[in-house]
């Protein structure tokens, strides 16, 4: 075999290209390609980033390094529970620092593919035998989960988001008001009248994205969701 430094350098890398090393269990020699050998850190989590933890979605019992409970192509929006491992895929014991962000928010985003994500804030957990189940409110988000993909999980703030606000109009006198605001979350709420008089009525959220208001008697104005 000619010397390293005889070969010509190559500074641009492609996912097909390749190297040569040994197999860890039988010592042969084989090729690598740089595309595998990012799967793998990836995947094993060999790059240290602060505040992030990698899981596998998966179905049945749930196993180390794994996530399960929602169905093989549940809308990342529509997520409200999870079951998941105290231990990560690359074998990090993540029980403190899970019971630590509760109460925060988190994003599960796919490996490879940002535009799958999800936007959370964990309500609360309880834990069983290394196994968490996660109680979620959806923030925002996109995409769908799919088996055996890897997802990172990782702490999540954005700290320049502007309170949203929906306004809704109700044109034509009602006792019953129904609201789709698609504001991902349980909003507060304020409603006035045409002359501009707040009027106080009991408010039932259908979910995070739709809730209905009731009053004595009907009237038209404007609610304020924020």
């Amino acid at each position: 075999m000619a010397r390293i430094n005889s070969y010509p350098r190559d500074l641009d890398v492609d996912d097909k290209d390749a190297w040569i090393g040994t197999e860890s269990n039988n010592r042969q020699t084989r090729n690598f390609t740089a595309e595998a050998v990012a799967k793998y850190l990836n995947i094993k989590g060999k790059i240290s980033i602060s505040g992030q933890m990698v899981f596998k979605f998966a179905s049945g019992a749930t196993k180390a390094g794994e996530f399960t409970g929602p169905a093989d192509g549940s809308a990342l929006t529509g997520l409200t529970t999870l079951e998941i491992s105290g231990v990560d895929s690359s074998g990090q014991d993540t029980v403190a620092f899970m019971q630590y962000i509760v109460d925060n928010d988190i994003l599960i985003s796919e490996q490879n593919e940002i535009s799958n994500f999800g936007h959370f804030k964990i309500l609360s957990y309880t834990l069983n035998g290394g196994v968490y189940t996660l109680d979620l409110v959806n923030i925002g988000g996109n995409g769908n989960l799919v088996i055996d993909k890897y997802y990172d999980l990782a702490t999540f703030t954005i700290s320049s988001r502007a309170d949203k606000t929906f306004v809704f109009v109700q044109g034509v006198p009602a006792t019953t008001w129904n609201i789709t605001h698609n504001l991902s979350k349980f909003p507060s709420v304020s409603v006035i009248n045409n002359n501009n008089i707040v009027i106080n009525g009991e408010v039932t959220y259908i979910d995070n994205n739709n809730v209905q208001l009731n009053f004595s008697a009907g009237f038209s104005g404007t609610a304020y969701l924020n």
